[in-house]
């Protein structure tokens, strides 16, 4: 996995891409609220513009939150702030500058605990690179590609667009069942993944 170093001016889009691609399709993320370090993985700390050994150790919250879109970051952040205070978990799609300078489309899920006291203090999640379908929905049947991919990519495409059907309606139950099957689709693709590299080492 490559290293970014925290004096680097640009990154190849190329390199980052090669790294993305190279990781599971789905980062995560813990925070210590009280000492206010979000430890990532580097798939997490790509998508964020942060340097992977930081986002390792540890990072204050506002470095990954200056990687979100403008358009989107009050809202996410006001979304994120609520839900710490509440102890809950939340859903958000939104937009991240990486670190090669692409936007990127995100689906995030995170979950907060609260003290006895009813404070926030850590919370915990994970994180999906959802550009290719969010940026060409269509794309496969356009292209020809539908019938390449495999099963659960294709599944992975039609949980992205039932979620996003699905933000605007008044039901919390089938949001609910969307985003665990879009999750559990995503680990499955990662777990593929991982197998599919490791044989390709053997």
């Amino acid at each position: 996995m490559p290293k970014l170093k925290d004096g680097d001016a640009q990154v190849c889009s190329a390199s980052i891409q090669a790294a993305l691609d190279a990781q599971d399709v789905i980062g995560s993320w813990n925070w210590d609220i009280a000492a206010d370090r979000v430890h990532a993985d580097a798939l997490v700390a790509l998508l964020f513009n942060v340097n992977p050994d930081s986002a390792e150790a540890g990072a204050p919250l506002a470095a990954f939150v200056a990687a979100i879109h403008p358009e989107d970051r009050e809202r996410v952040t006001t979304l994120i702030g609520a839900s710490a205070l509440e102890g809950r978990s939340y859903v958000a799609e939104y937009r991240v500058c990486s670190a090669d300078g692409v936007t990127r489309w995100i689906l995030a899920r995170g979950r907060y605990q609260i003290d006895a006291a009813g404070r926030p203090f850590r919370g915990r999640g994970i994180v999906i690179d959802i550009t290719p379908s969010r940026m060409s929905e269509d794309a496969y049947v356009r292209t020809g590609r539908d019938g390449a991919l495999h099963p659960l990519e294709r599944a992975a495409d039609h949980c992205v667009a039932a979620h996003r059907a699905l933000a605007d309606e008044d039901d919390a139950h089938l949001k609910l069942l969307s985003e665990m099957l879009l999750f559990e689709v995503g680990r499955k693709l990662a777990k593929r993944e991982s197998g599919r590299r490791r044989k390709s080492m053997n």
